[in-house]
């Protein structure tokens, strides 16, 4: 048969690891270098990433240490720390960059769990569109006569299946990290 599902359900599954890299960049109040993955340096003309440029380290629960290896990169990469998202003042001391995370308040938790809840919700669009695609390819070929109206059936059933266990997996994803920014 010339059509398969599963490079269908490959599709879905990338949609979950693009969501689970994503997440990994919401900071929950510990200390994670991961925060940093979207941050960005000029470095000799060429915006670099931070992890590319410096050693980060988790000295502590709650604070990041940032070590350039080279000492001209620190005010690049302190001025692309206050310039992110991430709302936490680098302390530069000439030598490295620290970065001290604070408790998150109520309020910016619970504005975190709607970004993660966002998030999820953007992977389960993606998933239905994957199934979507593989719809219209299966009735295409059965249109071709390449595949009989049975295996269309079947094709679709199988489709639907994949579709609904990779949205509960996002289900359950999303729902980890939001237990992991309400716990204290």
């Amino acid at each position: 048969m010339p059509t398969g599902i599963e490079n269908y359900e490959d599709k879905m599954v990338k949609s979950i690891k693009a969501m689970e890299s994503e997440l990994a960049t919401v900071r929950v109040g510990r200390a994670n270098p991961r925060v940093l993955d979207k941050i960005t340096i000029d470095y000799y003309g060429t915006e670099t990433p931070l992890n590319q440029v410096a050693n980060i380290s988790v000295p502590e629960a709650k604070l990041l240490q940032i070590q350039p290896w080279e000492a001209n990169t620190l005010k690049a990469i302190e001025k692309a720390i206050q310039a992110s998202d991430l709302g936490i003042n680098p302390t530069n001391d000439g030598k490295v960059i620290r970065l001290l995370f604070p408790e998150l308040t109520e309020d910016r938790r619970k504005t975190l769990t709607k970004d993660v809840k966002k998030l999820g919700d953007d992977c389960k669009i993606a998933i239905r569109n994957v199934r979507r695609e593989a719809m219209d390819a299966f009735k295409k070929d059965e249109k071709k006569s390449d595949i009989t109206e049975d295996d269309l059936k079947r094709l679709e059933d199988l489709i639907q299946k994949a579709t609904d266990k990779q949205i509960a997996e996002v289900d359950k994803v999303v729902d980890a990290k939001n237990k992991e920014i309400m716990s204290l």
